[in-house]
């Protein structure tokens, strides 16, 4: 049976566990790997370097919406090209498993339908700017 207060909370868990989850990803990018590392590794795929900066920015400000329920389903179909990109350049020669040298696929596609269901699901509970949602 479907409970609806409960699917809330379930969006809810999702839009933060993964809006963690991109934040983390991008400020590794930016503080660890560093703005010119990531652009050079987007580079070294094949990919222009810029790209590389751009996902970095897309990975922390879109962490923040997700967290906050700041237009939860616009942002998670936006990830999802985002996502299966990543599988298909940077992973898929790695095979399946996440725990593959160089990491598989696996997690960025996984990543991908999570967020696939979030644009389906919505917002959640305690979203800020629900699109789509009458508020007043």
């Amino acid at each position: 049976m479907t409970n609806a207060k409960t699917i809330a909370y379930g969006a809810l868990l999702m839009r933060a566990t993964t809006g963690a989850l991109f934040v983390a990803h991008g400020l590794t990018k930016l503080f660890v790997f560093t703005p010119a590392g990531t652009a050079g590794f987007f580079e070294s795929l094949g990919l222009p370097g810029w790209l590389g900066i751009a996902t970095m920015l897309f990975e922390i400000a879109g962490g923040v919406a997700l967290i906050l329920g700041l237009a939860t389903r616009l942002v998670a179909l936006v990830s999802v090209p985002v996502l299966l990109g990543a599988a298909i350049t940077a992973h898929w020669a790695n095979g399946f498993g996440w725990s593959n040298a160089g990491g598989g696929w696996e997690y960025p596609v996984m990543w991908a339908a999570m967020m696939a269901a979030l644009a389906l699901i919505g917002d959640g509970a305690h979203a800020l700017w629900p699109l789509g949602r009458r508020t007043a």
